[in-house]
Parts: C-alpha cells; sequence; structure tokens
C-alpha cells in the first residue's frame, strides 16, 4: 500500500517460555476475535488484488485502543493462557485465520462473523485486532475477561479437523489452500496465471 511509512519495533521477552505464535496447537480450541471490525477496506490488500484499486484512506488508528488491546493480549500470553496470537493486518480475518490454519496443520470452522457484508468483514483491514486461540474449557471465562477491559471480543468458532469453513461457504481442504499458497509465487515467476 503506498504511500506507506514503516516502522518496525524490537522487544526482549524476560521469560522466553512465555510467548505465542501463529500455528493453531490442537483440535477443539476456542477461536476468540478481539477487537473492532467495521470492515474498512480502504488501502486493503483485498482492494488492490481483487479490484485492482489502491484507493480509500487507510484505516484510521487510535493509539489508546492500540494499547489497550495490545495490553490485554499480552497479558494472556504472559500468563500462558492463549495457545496461539495473531495479529489482524494485510489480508484482515480471512488470511489470519488460513496462515494460522495453515501453520499448524489444523482445520478452521468459523459459526459467527462479526455484522456486515461478508467482504468486507472477512478482507477489512481494521486496526488493534487480534485473533486467539485458547481451550475451549477457558472460551467463556477468558472472554468475559477482556470484554470486562473494555474490549470487543466474539468467540468466532473453534479449531479442528482438515478444511477451512466460513458460514454459508463450502469447506475448503487445508491441503489445497496449501498447495494454493505455496505454489502461487512460482506461477506468477513462471508467468502463468494463479
Amino acid at each position: 500500500i503506498l504511500p506507506t511509512p514503516t516502522i518496525g519495533g524490537v522487544g526482549v521477552l524476560a521469560d522466553v517460555t512465555k510467548h505465542a505464535t501463529i500455528a493453531f496447537k490442537a483440535q477443539g480450541e476456542a477461536i476468540l476475535l478481539i477487537g473492532e471490525t467495521t470492515g474498512w477496506l480502504g488501502q486493503s490488500a483485498y482492494l488492490a488484488t481483487i479490484c485492482s484499486r489502491e484507493e480509500g484512506a487507510p484505516p484510521p488508528v487510535d493509539l489508546a485502543i492500540e494499547r489497550r488491546n495490545g495490553d490485554v493480549v499480552r497479558g494472556l500470553i504472559t500468563a500462558q493462557r492463549v495457545t496461539a496470537c495473531h495479529d489482524l493486518s494485510d489480508g484482515g480475518l480471512a488470511v489470519a485465520l488460513a496462515e494460522m490454519a495453515m501453520a499448524g496443520g489444523i482445520g478452521v470452522t468459523i459459526n459467527k462473523l462479526p455484522a456486515g457484508p461478508a467482504h468486507a468483514v472477512l478482507f477489512g483491514e481494521d486496526q488493534a485486532r487480534y485473533l486467539i486461540t485458547v481451550p475451549e474449557a477457558a472460551a467463556e471465562t477468558v472472554r468475559a475477561e477482556i470484554a470486562a477491559a473494555g474490549v470487543p471480543v466474539t468467540v468466532l468458532g473453534q479449531t479442528g479437523g482438515d478444511t477451512f469453513a466460513l458460514p454459508g461457504e463450502t469447506p475448503l481442504a487445508l491441503s489445497e489452500l496449501k498447495t494454493a499458497h505455496e505454489t502461487w509465487l512460482p506461477a506468477y515467476m513462471a508467468g502463468k496465471a494463479a
């Protein structure tokens, strides 16, 4: 997305065992969406890739909300209550879910999406959002704690199986998704259509 100011950050973990990766770790874990979803598509990967348009304002950034949501997620990770975590950025919710599923080799079933047009909800790049997984038995407690901190949170579905399943859509085999992900660049470099 042009023009893009880029800022990098590096931190030190006091205890390296208290971290999270994006890979789903187990079958049957709850998937929670943290942060508000409005379906912001301006300057998004969806708009550029699917619509061949680079326009609109990028999503607004509220530093207080970024910090609040980030502090909640960091606290859950430090307390080792989160089994996987992914920020929602390029590509939005659908891309983050696919990356988590492919990294862990575990499928995903989404039962509930935030309100709004499906393309905007799935590919919007609203800021200050995260996906986390927690053991199913802890899902309601974790959800309530996040909500009590004033952070929007939704239980979307669960990990499991070998497909990528969204409400109202035909499930896609995780193996197909992984093949498409791993072969597009060589095909593109060879001048073949994706």
